[in-house]
């Protein structure tokens, strides 16, 4: 599996650890709601009485990690990593596939699509509160349509077109042979939201 745990993380880790006094203890590394916009991806401790059987192993020099085996196509890529500042430190965990799991060309189109959008496209989105979803892929002769919804922030947003014109769809298209065309479903006359009045 391909997943960096660093130095500063792994004896930050080690150090938590001990202090728990527990002999065997690890760390488990699993995702929450994997495959949605709402998974997070969590680190906690494993005694011995709570490995499972089926879990993945991840030996370090100073600890060992186990990891859920539903959680491993969404941790693939992941890094953990530990940086000291003026307020003692911070642990993050960066888990770009954590809300879709890794797609290839060969992955079916709306695979494919809400890939970009999870990990690309929402992140940024996210700043004004809103977020962008496939709701469906239509199939031209031409090509394939997808229809999108904007919602949260961008709901009746007066910069939507802009950004669905300029940033969504030419992402999108770019990235995607075979897509043609990016279409909004939204109703953008409901404005309670809006991040730009």
């Amino acid at each position: 599996m391909n997943m960096t745990v660093t130095k500063g993380a792994e004896v930050y880790l080690a150090d938590l650890l001990e202090k728990q006094n527990v002999e065997g203890i690890a760390v488990r590394m699993f995702v929450t709601q994997p495959g949605t916009p709402y998974a997070e991806t969590c680190l906690a401790y494993c005694r011995p009485d709570e490995i499972n059987p089926e879990d993945e192993i991840l030996e370090l020099e100073h600890l060992r990690f186990y990891f859920e085996r539903n959680s491993l196509p969404y941790l693939e890529e992941a890094t953990v990593d530990y940086s000291q500042d003026r307020m003692g430190g911070q642990l993050t965990i960066k888990a770009p596939n954590a809300k879709v799991p890794k797609v290839s060309s060969d992955s079916p189109m709306n695979e494919q699509i809400n890939y970009i959008l999870y990990s690309e496209i929402n992140p940024g989105l996210a700043s004004h509160g809103g977020e962008v979803k496939l709701m469906e892929l239509l199939e031209e002769e031409e090509g394939y349509i997808a229809i999108l919804q904007f919602g949260g922030g961008c709901q009746g947003c007066s910069a939507v077109d802009l950004t669905l014109k300029d940033g969504v769809e030419k992402t999108l298209i770019e990235r995607l042979p075979g897509l043609v065309a990016v279409k909004d479903v939204t109703d953008h006359t409901v404005t309670d939201n809006a991040y730009y009045k």
